[in-house]
């Protein structure tokens, strides 16, 4: 039952909606590894109510920041840096979903970004990416970087409206496989989430 990491071609773009929803298709469990920003909740317990998930599900962040702001930032204005080494993926009975925060570029410290720390890991990531406007881009970047580090990519999930042109464009230039669409909810809560999921995904490439 190896980790899965879910990383995002930048901040906002629905990387913890989709980590709740797989998680709980998993049966699985939850790490942040940073937390940056505490005020108005965590990435944490958004995704446990968003997937309904116990507190032995969601496993405690190894940083909590106070600061929204990029990781290595939000440290240094609290005094203290974030020993990147010392990011290992914590031993879970579950599934374990390890979210990453930003982009694959985001540093954690003045010499180490995420995407070193997931090239650490070896592990197989899941590249969530918007459907509007500059994605192909910014999504095709994102793929270089992490396989510049070899980092094992499992595949994209696109997160928005429907856009077949773009979307084909990232799986035919990225060579990436796609796993699906999560599209955008409103209202945004357990019952629709799950329903979403399912009917954009199959469970066969996170198994």
């Amino acid at each position: 039952m190896r980790p899965l990491v879910v990383a995002g071609v930048g901040t906002d773009v629905g990387k913890t909606v989709f980590a709740a929803a797989l998680t709980a298709a998993l049966d699985g469990a939850y790490w942040k590894p940073v937390q940056s920003g505490l005020e108005g909740g965590t990435d944490s317990t958004r995704v446990a109510a968003l997937g309904g998930l116990t507190p032995d599900r969601v496993l405690p962040e190894a940083w909590r920041l106070r600061t929204p702001a990029s990781p290595h930032h939000a440290a240094a204005l609290e005094g203290v840096e974030i020993d990147a080494a010392a990011l290992v993926p914590p031993p879970c009975a579950r599934r374990l979903v390890i979210e990453g925060a930003g982009g694959v570029l985001t540093p954690l410290n003045d010499r180490v970004l995420y995407a070193d720390v997931f090239a650490r890991w070896a592990l197989p990531v899941i590249v969530c990416a918007p459907t509007g406007l500059g994605t192909i881009n910014h999504t095709l970047l994102t793929l270089e970087a992490l396989r510049a580090r070899s980092v094992p990519v499992l595949g994209v999930a696109f997160i928005g409206e429907a856009m077949p042109s773009s979307e084909a464009a990232i799986v035919s230039f990225g060579r990436v496989r796609r796993l699906g669409r999560l599209a955008w909810l409103s209202p945004l809560d357990r019952a629709s989430l799950t329903a979403a999921f399912a009917a954009g995904f199959e469970m066969e490439p996170f198994l």
